[in-house]
């Protein structure tokens, strides 16, 4: 019989809310869901640099299970909206700037997408814990580079033209494969 590993850094997070009496208040991406100014719930800071700021990221979790020196993984990688997190200036913002939001969270999903493709395509080892770790902060610093990108490209949703050619991409990304 084979041994089985189980991960849960979603666990963890529920874990840490309830030992720190904190809650995390998430949306879970969806194709169906866009974000509307009312999902952006917490405090504008001081003397803020941005009109807004989405809070986004990836999580997962899996299982292992091996048989015969080889290792099989159950796993789930999901893709959240933080909006306690997420923060907005209603005095000067706008649809053009939510939209340039959304895809800050589009962006994460497609990452997510990008984490699961290297799961599936992946051989692990004995080392899987450490083997999946590494393809989840290799995705993060890839997914870190091309948020500033995108900021830096379209001037924080500023170029209105480079915006819309923004959305036309990542909504083409996003497109299921058939």
């Amino acid at each position: 019989m084979g041994a089985v590993t189980k991960i849960s850094l979603t666990l963890f997070l529920c874990l840490g809310s309830f030992l720190y009496g904190q809650e995390y208040e998430t949306i879970l991406w969806s194709p169906d869901h866009r974000l509307s100014w009312n999902d952006f719930k917490g405090e504008v800071p001081d003397s803020p640099r941005a009109a807004a700021t989405t809070a986004s990221g990836i999580s997962y979790e899996f299982s292992s299970v091996s048989n015969k020196g080889k290792y099989e993984l159950d796993y789930t990688v999901s893709t959240f909206f933080y909006p306690n997190k997420s923060w907005y200036q209603p005095k000067i913002c706008d649809e053009v700037i939510l939209s340039h939001e959304q895809l800050h969270f589009d962006i994460s999903e497609l990452f997510a997408r990008k984490m699961r493709r290297l799961m599936n395509e992946t051989s692990f080892t004995e080392n899987v814990k450490s083997e999946v770790k590494e393809i989840y902060y290799r995705i993060n610093r890839e997914l870190a580079a091309f948020q500033q990108m995108y900021d830096r490209e379209t001037n924080f949703s500023r170029n209105r033209e480079k915006q819309a050619e923004w959305n036309k991409k990542i909504a083409k990304a996003l497109q299921p494969e058939y």
